[in-house]
């Protein structure tokens, strides 16, 4: 099994997500100030659309949300799971010698 391909159910994808979660917590005051505030923009964006146009206006705003969430799941995912990666095969290497 290769822990640099991105899975749902490996225990480094476990261990991600709990980390997300506990993070999510922790947020300081710059954290917030570059927060994506997708409602604020879709709302917005919505006040500006006639009427006859909202309901697939809207559709396709909360279909960008998704989609854009789920891209920066898999890149985090991908991004932190190669480092991990990295960091124990750097160990791993140190200690074979």
């Amino acid at each position: 099994m290769s822990f640099r391909k991105v899975n749902e159910d490996d225990i480094l994808s476990g261990l991600l997500s709990t980390r997300e979660d506990s993070l999510l917590g922790y947020t300081t005051e710059e954290d917030k100030k570059h927060t994506i505030c997708i409602d604020e923009i879709s709302e917005r964006i919505l006040k500006n659309v006639p009427k006859q146009n909202k309901k697939y206006v809207q559709k396709q705003l909360e279909k960008l949300d998704e989609n854009f969430l789920d891209y920066l799941c898999y890149w985090n995912d991908k991004f932190y799971r190669n480092g991990f990666v990295d960091g124990v095969q750097m160990i791993v290497g140190c200690v074979e010698e």
